[in-house]
């Protein structure tokens, strides 16, 4: 009997068994609360103190340097707010194809004194030198580039850029979300390269939802979105999500564990599929780029992307037609739209996002299930002609 195939790992992953194990005993006996004195509260600080070391180690961090949050979401506004609360109000740089969750605060800020300015990319998603070049000689206070692209799974030489950013003196910030699991994240060296924060989310590589991280360079100061009992150095308060917190620790220390192995692994059966669909006269965008090892992204002509997630679904595939965090919004990927894609196209755009659990079966069964889908649909399309 066929199993319906999970193909969207760039939205949220499953939870790793180990994970799940490690979570149970803080869901069940093991109720304190962290700030408590007695034992119950002793045995909760523990297992944070114990996950921030975890959580530090596989992105060679300092455990200081580690601020636990509710997501990545939260945490990027944490930034981007945080360290603009601090400054003078100046230019913030970001790049185009970044999360809604930069844009839309630095947006905000836009009404708050700020100059905000988008960082281009060229047509396969990669910043534009010459851009960012401009932007620098501007003297921006705040800069932010993602490290990988939650929608296209382009890679940004965010050590590069930051090298090149270090004699602005502007507090330089990435989203690393998509990258933790996939690729080798080193805090430490992107900190020396001229990188002051980092943003990782626990759902995105086998952990649970519900907790997150800013990495983040001690000099950088911060003011915190929410005030209260003075949690995480001052900068997150409230009582602490401590089996969150526990599971993403164990997860984090499973990807650094599987980086030698999964990501080649995916690397190979993101090959077969794009060399598929390719043959059966797909546009993958990004094709030229560096990417994560898991993630296409393409398009047929004159097929809604929408309307073919909709039908792989009814044949078990569980795909995305973009960013999950933003799915409410109908128009045409900004992404694409950054790195000039026409709207006509951008609105058949479709993601496929690998992960440990695939096999190479489920990548000839989604091609054979796109080639009868996508045939369906011209045909619909001719006779409606």
């Amino acid at each position: 009997m066929f199993q319906p195939v999970y193909l969207d790992h760039n939205a949220t992953t499953p939870l790793a068994p180990a994970v799940l194990a490690a979570m149970l005993p803080w869901l069940e006996s093991r109720f304190g609360n962290a700030s408590s004195r007695h034992e119950y509260g002793r045995q909760a600080r523990q297992a944070i103190d114990e996950a921030r070391q975890r959580v530090a180690a596989a992105v060679n961090a300092h455990p200081t340097e580690v601020v636990f949050t509710s997501g990545g979401s939260e945490t990027n506004n944490l930034f981007v707010k945080g360290a603009a609360a601090s400054l003078k109000p100046g230019l913030l740089a970001v790049s185009a194809v970044e999360h809604p969750c930069v844009l839309k605060p630095a947006a905000q800020l836009a009404k708050q004194g700020w100059q905000v300015r988008q960082i281009a990319v060229d047509a396969a998603g990669r910043i534009d030198s010459a851009d960012f070049a401009d932007v620098l000689a501007s003297k921006p206070r705040l800069l932010s580039v993602m490290l990988a692209n939650n929608e296209t799974g382009v890679l940004q030489d965010v050590a590069g850029l930051a090298a090149q950013a270090r004699g602005t003196g502007a507090w330089f910030h990435s989203d690393a979300v998509q990258a933790l699991g996939k690729l080798p994240v080193d805090f430490r060296a992107l900190n020396a390269a001229g990188l002051h924060a980092l943003t990782l989310s626990a759902h995105k590589a086998g952990g649970p939802k519900g907790a997150a991280t800013l990495v983040l360079d001690k000099r950088v100061e911060l003011q915190p979105l929410i005030a209260g009992g003075g949690h995480e150095r001052g900068l997150r308060s409230g009582t602490e999500n401590v089996a969150a917190i526990v599971g993403f620790g164990i997860a984090a220390e499973l990807a650094a564990q599987n980086l030698a192995e999964v990501p080649v692994r995916l690397r190979t059966l993101r090959e077969r599929l794009e060399s598929g669909l390719a043959a059966l006269g797909a546009r993958i965008f990004a094709v030229d780029a560096e990417r994560l090892p898991n993630t296409t992204y393409f398009a047929f002509a004159d097929i809604d992307g929408e309307t073919l997630v909709g039908k792989l679904d009814r044949e078990g595939f569980a795909v995305a037609s973009g960013a999950a965090c933003s799915s409410a919004n109908p128009e045409p990927s900004h992404v694409l739209r950054a790195m000039g894609v026409a709207p006509e196209i951008a609105r058949g755009a479709v993601r496929v996002s690998l992960g440990a659990g695939n096999t190479a079966q489920d990548i000839e069964q989604l091609i054979s299930a796109v080639q009868a889908t996508v045939g369906r649909l011209h045909r619909m399309t001719a006779l409606a002609v």
